[in-house]
């Protein structure tokens, strides 16, 4: 008994040697414990500046990564990829690789078309780079003559928000009157960054026969200068003292105008019109890139957002105009929404709150186990007003609410409590254990542990501080998640000093109270007095004395992890983005095909793609697919990679919106899997490549590149390579960058021809004005310039059986792979 009362005598004693500490104790901590009106002041602030900042600060999918680039291309008529190579992108690339600040160069060199991409370093002025790479470019004299002038473009920044879907049984120029009707609507709305696709501009062609031009005496230059006069007007001044203007020429603008237009003039006064030896005919909206919805024609509209946009509201907007028009237009069309990013980022926001919820209780329930009822409270507010304060500092420092914070913040919920348990464990310790009154223990319990969770701050915010010193592109990506992490902890360190311990002064004057409602934290704290007597420390003692086979197995330990990583059991990836809910799918079609042949493929995907869903839909009761685009003139999504060598009426694609993969019990990939098995593929096809819907960095999973022969072989190696990955049925997407080529006749001069006075020169002038096939060339006014009549397609072999396209070597059978028996030139 004697030994008993000196034990409470010195916890006594220890008490009042506490209050006599906190008379003389000093510092924010005890001004805001013993002030409570400035830490509920405080505590207000906070959370007023947090819900502010909540409904300013932007929304939208990834943070906004800015490519610092400059593209420059250069145009050379007719020229194949050799020449361009030679001629072009040999000798601009050295000049352009000496431009300052230039860290990366890509170049592609495309029948016609030279293309050079220049990567700045991130934060570069791409204006002051732009200037740089123009004065390059001209101090570069020995170009090809017939070269067109180089063109130097800065890249454009863009995020897509949504895209608009207006379709039904209506004409292709009825949809067109719609969509612009639908952009001047957005634009009045506050929507100005929209792009239409799905619409062409209309053009008149004009088609001369070989026979014609012989006939009359009549060059192809001559009419497409004809032409070119004729659509151009000029104002010439003004006359009769300034009252009336002068204007020469007539704009020539339809088919009865530019047939009128007079090409010769005897002296007898006849006259030789366009339309006299020539046919002319306006083509309007349905030629070049068009859309469609099952049978019906569709145009989208691209909804872009403006670096300062939010992406929510943005979507709102779009929808709210989208509705207000559905309701003007005829019965069958609609405007639907598709690829909406809002949505996604909103599914992303109720994760949080639902992350935030679920912690919130997981955390109060524990709480409530190990303190009483009070202090568990008081504890568990500090998740709201940690992650708003968190939030009213990201704005301040101009981080965006995308999905790389939100992820930041998910796993910061069970983060943020650790601090203000730790104080308020030590305070209920010194007010049940040591006897202090509630003021003194929640002010000591504050200050006694502020050294130990500064340091534990400190550290962490240096751990991931070091994130943000990446740097590059992905580094960038990813400074939102330090930034967010940073800001929450500095947040809760504030609510954990300054506002936590005044109020568990209210707290602790329960501590010696026993109220019905603290049973279940008396029953777990004598449960842990017998835990830490019967298992903690034994388990310690026995660990100290056997130290050294307890460090042998932590080694052992980290080896067998070490070797998980070592023998490929757990793979490296360099960004594992979430599964979307777009699928998109692109093909190309071989030279000798016609747009009936791709439009025909067109609705072979759409007929794949509605049976792959059916047969889904049987299997597992849900029908995957919402929605399908599906275009020719142009392909969906990333595009193919060859697609920039090709025709534009021999490509297309299709793009799938698949339900959200929390409602399907498959991925996009056996959805790809299904769809390409179910795919009947023509024997005009060159390639075919789908891809699941992803965002951020990184590029394709497996990239080979092949090199070191000419481009026949390297094209037989990449078509070798293809059809033995295509027998894995998780691969997809497989593509190669270089198209199969047109056939090239090389002229030179004979003796005789240069007798007579030739030059090669006007050789291949002559033939540039008179070529074989289709050479459109655009004049003013939109007008396509003329072109012959022949039109060459795929041949057959003297065999007959088999369909064949041209290279440089000869005839290829795309289909057998092999050079078949009996082929030969036709021309």
């Amino acid at each position: 008994m004697a030994e008993k009362a000196a034990g409470r005598a010195g916890v006594q004693r220890g008490g009042r040697a506490g209050v006599r500490g906190g008379a003389v104790g000093g510092g924010l901590i005890t001004y805001f414990t013993r002030h409570g009106t400035v830490a509920n002041l405080l505590l207000a602030l906070l959370m007023v500046f947090g819900l502010w900042a909540a409904t300013q600060i932007r929304a939208q999918y990834f943070p906004d990564v800015v490519v610092s680039e400059v593209e420059v291309t250069v145009v050379w008529e007719g020229a194949g990829a050799d020449d361009v190579d030679r001629g072009i992108v040999q000798v601009l690339e050295p000049a352009l690789l000496a431009v300052d600040g230039v860290t990366d160069v890509s170049s592609r060199a495309r029948e016609g078309r030279a293309a050079i991409d220049l990567e700045f370093a991130p934060g570069s002025d791409l204006a002051a780079a732009t200037d740089a790479v123009e004065l390059a470019v001209e101090a570069v004299r020995n170009l090809p003559e017939a070269a067109e002038t180089p063109v130097v473009r800065q890249s454009q920044w863009r995020d897509g928000v949504t895209d608009v879907v207006i379709t039904g049984p209506v004409g292709t120029d009825q949809l067109a009157r719609f969509a612009d009707e639908l952009v001047g609507r957005l634009f009045a709305a506050g929507v100005t960054r929209t792009t239409i696709q799905g619409l062409a501009s209309p053009q008149i062609m004009v088609e001369v026969p070989s026979t014609a031009l012989i006939r009359h005496d009549v060059a192809m230059a001559d009419i497409a200068q004809a032409i070119a006069a004729a659509v151009a007007t000029a104002p010439a001044g003004e006359v009769a003292g300034g009252t009336t203007r002068v204007r020469t020429g007539a704009p020539a603008r339809s088919v009865d105008e530019i047939g009128a237009i007079v090409l010769k003039s005897a002296p007898d006064g006849t006259q030789l019109t366009l339309a006299d030896i020539a046919v002319i005919r306006a083509e309007g909206a349905t030629r070049g890139r068009a859309a469609f919805v099952g049978a019906n024609p569709a145009m989208t509209i691209r909804v872009d957002r403006t670096p300062d946009g939010d992406a929510i509201r943005m979507q709102a907007t779009v929808a709210e105009v989208a509705a207000a028009m559905q309701a003007t237009l005829p019965a069958g069309v609609t405007v639907d929404l598709v690829r909406t990013r809002a949505e996604q980022i909103t599914e992303r926001l109720a994760l949080l709150l639902d992350n935030g919820l679920m912690g919130l209780a997981l955390v109060v329930v524990l709480l409530f186990l190990f303190l009483n009822a009070r202090a568990a409270l008081w504890v568990a507010a500090g998740i709201p007003v940690a992650m708003f304060t968190a939030i009213g500092v990201m704005y301040l420092a101009g981080v965006t609410l995308n999905m790389i914070a939100l992820f930041a913040l998910i796993i910061m919920v069970g983060v943020v409590v650790d601090d203000g348990i730790v104080v308020a464990e030590h305070a209920d310790f010194r007010a049940r254990v040591l006897g202090e009154d509630p003021l003194t223990a929640a002010e000591f319990g504050a200050r006694r542990m502020g050294a130990p969770i500064i340091a534990s701050t400190l550290t962490t915010i240096i751990a991931f501080w070091g994130m943000v010193v990446i740097g590059g592109r992905f580094g960038d990506l990813i400074a939102d998640i330090p930034l967010t992490v940073i800001a929450v902890l500095i947040a809760s360190t504030i609510e954990c000093f300054l506002i936590l311990p005044h109020h568990m002064i209210g707290a602790l004057r329960a501590v010696h109270e026993t109220p019905w409602y603290d049973a279940p934290s008396r029953a777990v704290n004598r449960g842990m007095v017998w835990f830490q007597a019967r298992v903690i420390r034994p388990f310690t003692r026995a660990v100290v004395l056997g130290r050294y086979p307890v460090l042998a197995l932590a080694v052992v330990a980290l080896a067998s992890q070490v070797a998980l990583f070592l023998r490929g059991d757990v793979p490296f990836r360099f960004f594992n983005a979430p599964e979307q809910s777009s699928v998109s799918g692109n093909f190309a079609m071989l030279p000798g095909a016609t747009r009936a042949d791709t439009l025909a493929m067109m609705q072979e995907l759409q007929r794949a793609t509605d049976a792959t869903a059916a047969s889904l839909a049987a299997e597992h009761g849900v029908d995957p697919v919402e929605y399908v685009l599906a275009e020719v003139g142009g392909g969906a999504g990333r595009g193919l990679a060859s697609a920039e060598a090709k025709d534009a009426d021999l490509l297309g694609g299709i793009s799938i919106e698949l339900v959200n993969p929390d409602l399907r019990p498959f991925s996009s990939f056996q959805f790809i899997a299904a769809l390409e098995a179910e795919i009947r593929r023509p024997a005009l096809l060159e390639e075919l490549s789908f891809r699941g819907g992803r965002f951020g960095p990184g590029g394709d999973a497996i990239s080979i590149d092949l090199f070191g022969q000419d481009a026949q072989t390297l094209k037989a190696a990449a078509e070798d390579l293809k059809a033995q990955l295509a027998r894995y049925p998780e691969v997809s997407a497989l593509e190669d960058s270089l198209s199969y080529d047109k056939d090239e006749l090389v002229l030179t001069l004979t003796a005789q021809g240069q007798a007579l006075g030739f030059a090669i020169d006007d050789l291949g002038r002559a033939l540039r004005d008179h070529p074989r096939g289709p050479a459109r060339r655009r004049t003013d006014g939109g007008f396509s310039g003329p072109h012959a009549d022949a039109q060459p397609g795929g041949h057959l072999c003297s065999a007959g059986r088999h369909r064949c396209r041209h290279t440089a070597g000869g005839i290829f059978d795309h289909r057998a792979r092999e050079w078949p028996a009996g082929c030969h030139r036709l021309w």
